[in-house]
This record gives C-alpha cells, structure tokens and sequence, in this order.
C-alpha cells in the first residue's frame, strides 16, 4: 500500500499524557482527516513569515506553540477537565477531575533540526471541591482505591521538518514506520484565528497484562486515541518578533480504565475532556490546593530539563507497570 499524507496526518503527545497532554505530538505517527490540498485558505497560511503548506514553515510553527526560539527559555503549558466512564448501554458517569502542566524548553541544532525537552504531571481531583485526591471512591464498583497520579520525566522528542516515527511504547507497538513525510499540519484560517486539529488512534499490546495484573488490565490490547485542537491568533504566528506564540484549545483522550481504578476487564472505558492552553503564571490557572501539593511532591515539574536526552519516554500504563504492584483479588 501507498502511504499519503492523508494516512500520516495526526499524533499523540500526552505523554501524559502520555498526558498528556497531553500537546504531545512526536510520541507519535501522524494520521489526520485531511489531504495536502483540503488545507484551509486565507491571508495568514502562506505569509507573510511563515509559509504554513511547507514542512519547514510548520516546524517553526509548532515549535513556537510548544516552547520558545529563544533558546533556552522555557513555557508552561496546562490542561484542566474531567474523567468519565463509558460503558455499554449505560448513561456516561463523570468520574474524577484531571489537570496538569508541563514546563518545555528548546533547543536549536546545527542541521536545523529543534529539541523539545519537557516535564509534565497529570493530577487528579475530586469533582466537587477540585482538591487533588489521593483516594478516591470508585462509582462503579463502590470500592476504595489508591489514585495513583502521573509524572513524566522526561518526555522529550525532536521537532523536524518531517512527521516523527511512530511511538514504540517499549517495543509493544510493532508498526513499520511510513515513509518520511513533510510535517504540514491542517490549519485553516477563521477571521484573526488559526486553527489546527490533530488526532491519532492507536491499538497495542498493553504493558498490563490480565494474567499479572488481573485487577489493574483493561484487556491485553490497549486501544487509545487522542485529539488535541488549537487555536492561535494569526497575527501572533505570522509575527517573526514573536519567538513563541500562546494558544488554546481543548484535549480529549479515549483510553482502558486507569489501572489504579481496579475495573480489570469489565466493558467500557475512560474517555478524559479537557481545556488546554499556555501561560506564564500558573497560579491563573490552578488552586493554590494543586500547587501546595506540587511544590510538596513534584516542584522539580517547574523547571524544564535543560540537557536532551534519548530516553524513552512512557505512556502512564508502561510506568504504572514498573512502579507499581499487582493487588490482591478483591475481598468477597
């Protein structure tokens, strides 16, 4: 089969998640709903800075949303919504809160190719007060269960011209890599916005296997997908002053039940729906709850890596299964 750019056209990030959110694009391969010439038309896709039907304009252009040019100086990005379950004939249950942030830095190389270094956490929270939750009754089954949150450090990835390979998950995900393809995003032009829509699915062998983690495993395959929208002022990107622009958007990821949700195999899974963005000041956009626990558990989340590194980065099942532990057959 031929691979178009109509099959390479979207990604995950998130890390968290991962989170991430995950705006977590390099941990994998593109595939989107458009083809090269579907792109959307106005003033601000070809111009006057960046030319954004060209791999090389959107590589500058993404890594501005991500970090900054100026190299070495970092930006946050948050996300900030809720879990919910999806189960088979029944109506959708709001589970728990969720919101993160990650500090990203870049750096510039001599073949023109740009390091994303990054550190991001997921939180989650109680519905009602948005306190962060350490233990958390579980609705559907009336159990009490350890919430087990998520850090990521580091989720690094390089920004090129071309789309990434796709995410290899430990080796779990044994996809060919496409052939590589110029990184165009599909943007399209509303008025003074930008906007730009990725989404990725994914289905691999889970890191949880049922017959080790019984309580914890969705199922032997985890089946995953992911969708990030943004929204950018078009006077912003076209402005070559400007080293990094701000966006908005929403993030939205369909994954098994949290392993620490102890739902094993039952029907159904999670699906997270959160607002996403960037900011200078995180205490806009959290409680001052959330950030007492940061600066207790995860202050380092701060700060941005600021050596590259190859490390691979984990998706939350891969590092729940090496931190964590199988728990006992519910009690009868």
């Amino acid at each position: 089969m031929q691979t178009t750019r109509r099959d390479v056209l979207s990604f995950a990030s998130v890390g968290a998640l991962g989170a991430s959110t995950l705006a977590l694009m390099a941990a994998g391969q593109a595939r989107a709903a458009a083809t090269a010439s579907s792109g959307g038309t106005g003033p601000a896709i070809k111009g006057p800075y960046l030319d954004l039907t060209t791999g090389k304009g959107n590589q500058l252009a993404y890594a501005r949303i991500q970090g900054d040019l100026d190299w070495g100086k970092q930006k946050y990005f948050w996300f900030k919504g809720y879990v919910s379950a999806v189960q088979p004939g029944k109506k959708i249950v709001d589970l728990c809160g969720a919101l993160g942030f990650g500090a990203i830095r870049l750096n510039g190389l001599p073949d023109g190719n740009i390091q994303r270094m990054c550190r991001e956490i997921i939180l989650y929270t109680d519905l009602r007060s948005g306190e962060v939750i350490d233990e958390w009754q579980n609705p559907l089954t009336s159990e009490r269960v350890k919430v087990v949150h998520v850090d990521n450090d580091p989720f690094n990835y390089m920004i090129e011209p071309f789309f990434p390979a796709p995410p290899s998950f430990g080796g779990l995900n044994k996809e060919a890599p496409p052939p590589r393809i110029p990184f165009v995003l599909p943007w399209y032009q509303h008025g003074d916005w930008l906007e730009m829509e990725t989404h990725i699915h994914l289905a691999y062998p889970s890191a949880l296997q049922p017959d080790k983690w019984p309580r914890e495993s969705a199922g032997p395959i985890a089946q995953v997908s992911e969708y990030f929208a943004h929204h950018v002022k078009a006077e912003d990107m076209q402005n070559e002053k400007l080293t990094t622009v701000d966006y908005r958007g929403t993030w939205n990821r369909i994954t098994p039940w949290l392993p620490w949700m102890l739902m094993g195999q039952a029907p159904g899974h999670v699906q997270y729906n959160c607002f996403m963005g960037t900011t200078t000041d995180l205490s806009q956009i959290f409680s001052r709850q959330v950030l007492d626990v940061v600066d207790k558990r995860y202050a380092k989340y701060y700060e941005a890596p600021k050596v590259y590194t190859a490390e691979r980065s984990l998706s939350s099942l891969e590092r729940y299964a090496e931190e964590q532990k199988p728990q006992p057959p519910k009690a009868m």
